[in-house]
């Protein structure tokens, strides 16, 4: 089966080397930014092009959502299977008279940051059971843990994941803000922060949460309230607190 990967991002990258690493061969990776497909190309040894793309069997477009339906339109080869590797768009964003479906892994992806690509989730989606088959095996080549699932869920799965993953990557960025403000090496908050998520492996969410907010300790949350001299740390900190008083009904 030939395969062309479209983009050179994060989820692009990370896609070419699980491939490569699994000995999968890629025709070619096509996009627009010359420098970054160049250096998927060096590294693992995989055709680019800013201009043509290649003849395949399966394409996976791994742009951003805004850009996924444009370039899906680029691909003219009625015969084969595209795959968007988005969790917030349908299958049916792609503009073409070829088989539609999606490829999504469940990860946040940085070119610097080595992944063990076989504990990603990955979610197919196909318009035929053949073409469905198709991606499953693909994706179990590379992860152990491949589901099938319709846009439906799978759009709530991305919901999902930004609360998990994207709203608390912000608030580590506002804490290190604090930390910065007050000359403490944020790297004191490292352990807690491993902890923390390592907790949850093991306790439901729910039952792990600790803070002023949980105890209802006015005294403290009034304290660090009065700490707080940025407008928009402030407000986070409010917010957040009422909500968790909220879920413990305090």
């Amino acid at each position: 089966m030939k395969i062309v990967i479209i983009g050179s991002g994060n989820v692009a990258y990370h896609l070419a080397k699980a491939f490569t690493q699994k000995e999968i061969p890629i025709s070619q990776v096509f996009g627009r930014n010359e420098r970054a497909l160049k250096e998927i190309s060096e590294e693992f040894k995989i055709p680019f092009s800013t201009s043509e793309i290649a003849q395949a069997d399966l394409y996976l477009i791994s742009v951003n959502d805004d850009s996924v339906e444009t370039i899906s339109a680029k691909i003219l080869n009625e015969n084969a299977l595209v795959a968007h590797t988005s969790g917030s768009l349908p299958k049916e964003i792609l503009q073409g008279n070829y088989r539609k479906a999606s490829f999504y892994p469940l990860q946040t992806f940085s070119k610097s940051k080595e992944l063990q690509y076989e504990e990603i989730p990955f979610f197919v989606e196909a318009e035929n059971a053949e073409d469905l088959e198709v991606l499953r095996n693909l994706a179990f080549q590379i992860s152990k843990k491949v589901t099938v699932s319709d846009y439906e869920k799978r759009k709530y799965i991305h919901l999902t994941a930004v609360f998990a993953c994207n709203f608390v990557n912000h608030l580590f960025a506002r804490a290190k803000e604090i930390s910065d403000s007050q000359n403490i090496p944020f790297e004191y908050f490292l352990p807690l922060i491993d902890e923390t998520v390592q907790k949850i492996h093991e306790i439901e969410p729910k039952s792990a949460q600790t803070g002023p907010a949980v105890r209802n300790d006015q005294r403290v949350l009034a304290l660090h309230e009065v700490l707080i001299k940025d407008e928009e740390h402030l407000k986070i900190y409010k917010t957040i607190n009422e909500s968790i008083k909220k879920m413990y009904e305090l």
